[in-house]
């Protein structure tokens, strides 16, 4: 029987709720281990990141390389490191361990770049197991990916630009949970490797959770990923992996046109996540999609109020797999689809 919407609807807000309170790894085939999440496994959620401003705080200035990594490797809560406009050329690695109540900040304006170099290099800007950062209205540039987190915990990222990079351009990776990527504009990814050109990426797919989580599921839970603008990208702009549960997709806008390697926009493989209000143009075949790579991944995603120009072939929101993915989406009837030859869904919209 297929879940009452009802019920999917309060999944959806208790999903809000607890958010608002693999280098460049592809798509695999299914595995006879799940790792599916159990209700008594689930993390409890952290403290919200609050919205990122250079104002307030023990003020460090930057202006050259050597002192933002200097800056970075002495980082302490409550400190506002701000860059001076100029292009910074290296590979930056941050690590430190704020809190809720005194994050760390990194600023500037679009003028101070983060240059990573070479798309075949290193990581431009990466948070290793870093919490409480919250880094805004930089530009990111170069380097293989342009913002990964690795085990971090209530990190935000802001009014960021990045663009031009090797594969993805923002990875949340390794158990990392409970950040928000909100604002930020993602352009020309994929440059290294068209197959790993994503532009937000939350997770590891099950081919690379040895190498990165222990072979266990990378449970990257309750991200939200929120207004950001996509476009440029030769992947899917959004990817969420199996093994990640309870995150948010909300309010972002999509354009497919340089998609060489997807066909859709958002590709959701996780459990329990919204997506919702979100608006998509130019795919070669569908808007939005669910896969199940492992068996019991997939599961009670809800889609509300989202909005797909497809002029292709596929649907709006099309719900791949087996019978049980089907019964356990919620398509709700207000999501909309233009010139797809398959129309809104190939399941029955509800729950609106």
């Amino acid at each position: 029987m297929r879940r009452p919407a009802i019920l999917l609807a309060a999944l959806g807000l208790l999903a809000l709720s607890a958010c608002s309170a693999g280098s460049g790894d592809d798509e695999v085939a299914s595995s006879p281990a799940s790792g599916a999440p159990s209700s008594s496994s689930a993390p409890l959620p952290a403290p919200v990141p609050p919205p990122a401003s250079c104002d307030g705080g023990t003020l460090v200035d930057v202006t050259t390389s050597a002192e933002l990594q200097q800056a970075l490797d002495r980082a302490a809560p409550g400190q506002v490191i701000r860059l001076a406009d100029g292009r910074y050329e290296g590979h930056f690695v941050a690590t430190a361990r704020a809190t809720a109540e005194a994050p760390i900040v990194l600023c500037g304006s679009r003028g101070a770049i983060l240059d990573g170099g070479a798309t075949d290099g290193d990581y431009t800007l990466h948070l290793s197991q870093a919490a409480y950062w919250q880094v805004t209205g930089l530009t990111v540039t170069g380097g293989q990916k342009g913002v990964m987190v690795d085990a971090g915990v209530g990190n935000r990222l802001q009014d960021l630009m990045v663009t031009s990079v090797g594969d993805e351009a923002i990875h949340l990776r390794t158990n990392s949970t409970d950040n928000v990527v909100s604002g930020n504009s993602v352009r020309d990814t994929g440059l290294r490797r068209a197959k790993f050109g994503e532009g937000i990426y939350i997770g590891s797919a099950e081919s690379n959770w040895c190498q990165i989580s222990n072979c266990q599921p990378d449970r990257s839970d309750r991200n939200v990923i929120e207004g950001n603008n996509v476009a440029g990208t030769t992947a899917e702009p959004v990817d969420v992996k199996e093994g990640t549960t309870g995150g948010v997709l909300r309010n972002n806008t999509f354009d497919g046109a340089k998609m060489v390697e997807s066909d859709s926009w958002v590709d959701v493989k996780g459990n329990g996540w919204t997506i919702t209000g979100n608006t998509g143009t130019g795919t070669t075949a569908d808007g939005y999609q669910v896969h199940e790579v492992i068996d019991g991944w997939g599961r009670d995603n809800v889609f509300t109020g989202n909005s797909a120009v497809v002029d292709g072939r596929g649907f709006g929101i099309n719900v791949a797999g087996p019978r049980a993915i089907r019964d356990s989406t919620t398509v709700g009837c207000d999501n909309q689809a233009k010139g797809a030859g398959g129309g809104l869904t190939n399941i029955e919209c509800g729950g609106t």
